[in-house]
Parts: C-alpha cells; sequence; structure tokens
C-alpha cells in the first residue's frame, strides 16, 4: 500500500534528494563536505541560504564530487521560499540557528510539504513548540521532524535504544537507574550553543509558564501528564561513581548538555510507548578523574555550570562574558578538530538486577566534526534506508525516527556502537 510519505517524498516527484540550508555557516560548510566525500553515488544534493555567491564559494571547494550542487535561495524571513525549498526536496538539513529564533517558518514549511527535516537544536522549548504546532500536520503528510542529530543528542538516544534492544533480546526486563558517562571528551566551546543559551535564559525570565515547561524533566514528552512519578530528576547532581555502577571510580560531575538530552531520551521513551521501562531513570553526568580530590573537581563543575547560567542571566555579567565566549558562527582550526574525540558510556541496571554498558565513541571534535557526520549521516539515513526505518512520522528523535538504521550508518562511518553486559 503507498502512503502518503511515499507518494510526497517519491524520488522521481522531488528534484533533490537532500538539501544543506545554512552551508555558508560553520557547521553547514563541514556537513556538505562530508556529503560531498561520503554521499553514495546518484544522490542529489543542493545548497541553500541567502547569498548565492557565498554559496557558489562554499560549493567550489568541495570538490569535483559538488560541481554539479544547485544552488537555491532560501531565507527564513520569506516564508514562500522555504516552502519552495520543502517541496522540491526529500531531506533539508539545516544548521540556522538559534532554531528559536530562525527555525520554525522551515519545520512549519517541511512538516506541510510531507518533507523530512534533520537539525542540531539543543533547545527545549523550540522542540516543545515545534512539537505542539506541527507535530500532527507532520504526521498526517509523513513528514520525519527530527531534530537533535548532532552531539546533541545522538550519542544519548543511540546509547540507550542499543541497551533497550539487547535487554530486551535477553530477556532481562526493563531499563530501571540509567546513567550517561562523558568518560573522555576532547573539543571546542560552540559558539551557537553558548547563543542558543543566552536566547533560551531571555525566554525564561520574561514568562513564568515557559520556565516550568523547561525545568520539567519531562518538558518533551507527547503526553506530559501520563509520566511515571519517578521523584526528584536532578540534572546538575554530581554523584560518585561506585553508585552509578561497582565498575567506576571517583565522583562524577553534571554534564553541561545533560539538561538537554535527558529530555530527549525520555521523549523516545514515552513515543515507543514507555517500551524502556515505566520506572526508567536517566541522568548524565561526567568523568573528572578518579583520584580523592575528584569530589572537589565535581563540585566545582557543577557551580561553575550555575554561574555560567547565572552570569548569563545577568546584563553586567553577561557583557563580560560574552567578550570571552565564542560567537556564533565560530569553530576551531582543522587541526583541533581532526584531534578531537568522545567516548561516552552509558550504564544501566535492568528490573532484574542484570547490569549493562552500552558505548558510542567517534573521532574528530564532538561539536563540529563528529556533529557533522552524525548530521549528515541522518540525512542519508533518510533518504536511502527508508525500508528500515520505524513506522513513525511526526516530530521525532533520532531514536524513534530512525533507529538502527542510524546506527548501522554511524558503525560503517567509523564510530564506536556497541554494548556489553556488566553482571
Amino acid at each position: 500500500m503507498t502512503t502518503p510519505a511515499d507518494r510526497n517524498r517519491d524520488s522521481g516527484t522531488r528534484e533533490l534528494d537532500v538539501v544543506v540550508y545554512g552551508a555558508t555557516g560553520f557547521v553547514g560548510r563541514l556537513v556538505a563536505g562530508h556529503l560531498a566525500q561520503h554521499a553514495p553515488d546518484g544522490t542529489r544534493i543542493g545548497l541553500a541560504g541567502r547569498s548565492a555567491e557565498r554559496l557558489e564559494k562554499i560549493r567550489d571547494g568541495l570538490g569535483p564530487s559538488a560541481a554539479g550542487w544547485p544552488i537555491l535561495h532560501a531565507d527564513s524571513e520569506e516564508p514562500d521560499s522555504l516552502a519552495a525549498l520543502a517541496s522540491g526536496t526529500r531531506v533539508v538539513v539545516t544548521t540556522v540557528g538559534p532554531y528559536a529564533r530562525w527555525g520554525m517558518p522551515l519545520v512549519q514549511a517541511c512538516a506541510q510539504a510531507g518533507t523530512d527535516y534533520v537539525d542540531l537544536t539543543g533547545e527545549v522549548l523550540f522542540v516543545r513548540s515545534s512539537i505542539d504546532s506541527w507535530h500532527d500536520t507532520a504526521a498526517e503528510t509523513g513528514a520525519r521532524i527530527v531534530h537533535s542529530c548532532g552531539f546533541d543528542s545522538i550519542p544519548s538516544d543511540l546509547g540507550v535504544l542499543m541497551l533497550h534492544e539487547r535487554v530486551r533480546s535477553d530477556g532481562e526486563g526493563e531499563l530501571a537507574d540509567t546513567t550517561l558517562v562523558v568518560t573522555s571528551l576532547r573539543g571546542g566551546i560552540s559558539g551557537g550553543t553558548i547563543d542558543s543559551l543566552r536566547l533560551q535564559l531571555d525566554t525564561v525570565k520574561r514568562d513564568k509558564g515557559l520556565r516550568k515547561i523547561a525545568a520539567s524533566p519531562y518538558s518533551l514528552s507527547p503526553d506530559r501528564e501520563a509520566e511515571p512519578d519517578l521523584g526528584a530528576q536532578s540534572d546538575v547532581r554530581i554523584v560518585e561513581g561506585s553508585k552509578i555502577d561497582p565498575t567506576l571510580r571517583g565522583w562524577k560531575a553534571p554534564f553541561v548538555m545533560g539538561s538537554f538530552n535527558t529530555r530527549v531520551v525520555r521523549r523516545s521513551n514515552a513515543v515507543l510507548d514507555w517500551a524502556y521501562g515505566r520506572t526508567f531513570r536517566y541522568s548524565e553526568v561526567m568523568s573528572v578523574g578518579s583520584s580523592p580530590l575528584s569530589v572537589v573537581v565535581a563540585g566545582a563543575v557543577a557551580a561553575g555550570l550555575g554561574g555560567l547560567v547565572a552570569g548569563l542571566s545577568f546584563g553586567p555579567t553577561r557583557a563580560l562574558l560574552d567578550r570571552v565566549l565564542p560567537s556564533p558562527g565560530e569553530g576551531p582550526s582543522a587541526k583541533t578538530r581532526e584531534n578531537g574525540h568522545f567516548t561516552i558510556d552509558v550504564f544501566a541496571e535492568t528490573t532484574t538486577g542484570a547490569r549493562y554498558r552500552s558505548r558510542v565513541a567517534a573521532q574528530g571534535d564532538p561539536g563540529y566534526a563528529a556533529t557533522a557526520v552524525m548530521l549528515g549521516e541522518s540525512a542519508l539515513t533518510l533518504v536511502h534506508d527508508r525500508d528500515s526505518l520505524p513506522d513513525k512520522t511526526g516530530v521525532l528523535t533520532p531514536a524513534t525516527a530512525m533507529g538502527d538504521a542510524l546506527l548501522d550508518r554511524l558503525q560503517l562511518a567509523g564510530f564506536t556502537m556497541e554494548v556489553e553486559r556488566l553482571g
């Protein structure tokens, strides 16, 4: 049976397979470069943005494989241009943020056209607004609107999905206490991430209702009232490693993106009808060493994160921080990007008492080089692996939209994606 999604995205009715919107930006250029090098032969790719001249310069630097890529005009302040963009391709990749400021018109255009969409957002309120405004439309047209397809939040989302699938296969019940530990990480701070944080802090400062939504651990759930009451779930706690798993030593500090990633993973659980478990408790932390002083370092990290948020919330200190924090569009050198890396371990205890660990690791700066791979491979998954995708449409997460198909692609791209039983 042919579905609306099949009709809308049939390769014969769309001129292009993938369009990179924002290709003149720092991450957009990296994504375009990844596609130029790794997209399967015959993949029809275009570049979109406001300046044809700048886009042509980007295309000319991508090598022979990109020589014929078309250039398309698109501007978030020109809805007709976004509608034309969405109707002419099967997948739109956007790196134009902050998404709360610039992203929603493109979400609307893709949802209405039945066009798949992937982005890099780490903005809770933007994703919540996208769900409320366009999930039903996207579900009806067959579009997959997939937010957070970079370092936020693919390692978290797929790391937990792998655990769930292995536990289910082993017949060891459901996931219970589950904690992601950033075991090692080397990379720069994204200016776009800082700019998104500024915007969200300004928004919640003006609106107490939005502040409450942003603070809820289930802020992205499709049905917040149906979520289990598991007590306090803090995103800024420090925790002793042995409390996570007997194999861990030292204290763990809050992970800066945990407050967003945890909400994405909890949404995946709910979209999958709470398949991970009704007692699934999830948090994210980072390693700061295993010495007796790790508790001091972990506390200092927690205080520093709190200080950053407080500083950006207060005018005079924000002005000082803006002088030293990276600006949007800035990024590290090629050497720094190549030397970056990350290793993320997700530890879980199941309802039967079994213990497991999944690992997601990759070479390359997490927020730039590795993120460009994740975003590019997400787009290619939606184009080339349609028969392997979960049978879901609407506003989704990486795990619920692409699942094992994306996991397989990332492994082929050099990522470590593995699960082991610990006890």
